[in-house]
């Protein structure tokens, strides 16, 4: 049966829920699709109709984003489309998708060493001290503003950027953006959340700052210029990127996870599914050479030692 088609929400509308009048900045925020001000939006986790709204936006949403991909199909002229991606890159994307809305529930244990992630004591000991040091080396970095977050996933990130400016935070898959979004509840933070992809184009004002963590190793060596070059049409002259990636260390991922032959790695979830993806590990000089590369400036990459990358530099 079809679904009835979803009207986009007012530009300008009054909060349901404290009354105040509310103006949202693009035509899919959250905001107009539930008609609640971000500061009660924020609140749902703490009253049940507020999350009743949430997840009713969330719905329109994401039926709003089908029925403008329909009415693109519907609307083509006879010219030549534009040229598809080749079909197994295309695959690989969707799959990376898939793997990431499947993984939602468990994804945090990884960072928190749990389950399948526990290595043992002196080896977790290791990771732990090394994610400290990646959150105070991206919370000492000099980033304010607008700030946009590429394949948030779950938010682990988000709360230190969002307490930093406005934070715009987007994934191509929605599961993990709905913990974000609980993450940021719990912290009493607000931010922007989108189900879109990374390799879109920029919308919007440019930012003064972009972030993406465990995202540039999911990006095929050969489209490293494509993605960095993307990177600086969403920044501002002078403009903050900054990336968090995995080095390859064993102790990083499950212990059922085997080292990834040739950057594609078969990655399996608890409940025994499979998922084949990108990862590919960099060095610290090989993403150094492509920031430089794509013109970016005052290019600063380090590890923490065993299991991250840490890399900042600066659009002209």
């Amino acid at each position: 049966m079809a679904h009835p088609r979803t009207s986009a929400p007012p530009a300008t509308f009054v909060c349901l829920w404290c009354g105040q009048s509310w103006t949202v900045r693009s035509p899919d925020d959250l905001e107009g699709y539930a008609k609640l001000c971000p500061d009660c939006l924020g609140k749902a986790g703490d009253n049940e109709f507020l999350r009743f709204r949430l997840r009713a936006a969330l719905e329109a949403r994401a039926a709003a984003s089908t029925d403008a991909g329909a009415s693109a199909a519907a609307s083509k002229t006879s010219s030549a489309p534009p040229p598809a991606p080749p079909p197994d890159r295309a695959a690989g994307d969707r799959e990376l998708v898939a793997y990431y809305e499947a993984r939602a529930p468990e994804y945090d244990d990884w960072y928190l060493r749990r389950g399948r992630y526990e290595h043992g004591p002196i080896p977790d000991a290791a990771w732990n001290t090394e994610l400290d040091a990646a959150g105070r080396w991206l919370d000492d970095l000099p980033i304010a503003g607008r700030i946009v977050e590429l394949a948030a996933g779950t938010g682990w990130w988000s709360p230190l950027l969002a307490s930093k400016g406005e934070l715009w935070m987007y994934d191509a898959a929605e599961a993990p953006l709905a913990r974000a979004r609980e993450r940021l509840v719990a912290h009493r933070l607000r931010a922007h959340l989108h189900v879109r992809d990374a390799w879109a184009e920029p919308d919007g004002e440019p930012a003064d700052a972009l972030f993406a963590g465990f995202w540039l190793s999911h990006v095929e060596r050969a489209r490293t210029a494509a993605f960095l070059e993307l990177a600086v049409s969403w920044l501002v002259p002078g403009g903050r990127i900054a990336l968090i990636d995995s080095l390859p260390d064993p102790r990083s991922g499950a212990v059922d996870h085997e080292a990834p032959p040739q950057d594609r790695s078969v990655r399996r979830l608890a409940d025994g599914r499979e998922f084949t993806i990108v990862k590919v590990y960099r060095s610290s000089d090989e993403i150094a050479a492509a920031l430089t590369g794509a013109g970016f400036r005052d290019v600063d990459v380090t590890t923490t030692g065993r299991f991250f990358v840490l890399a900042t530099a600066r659009r002209p």
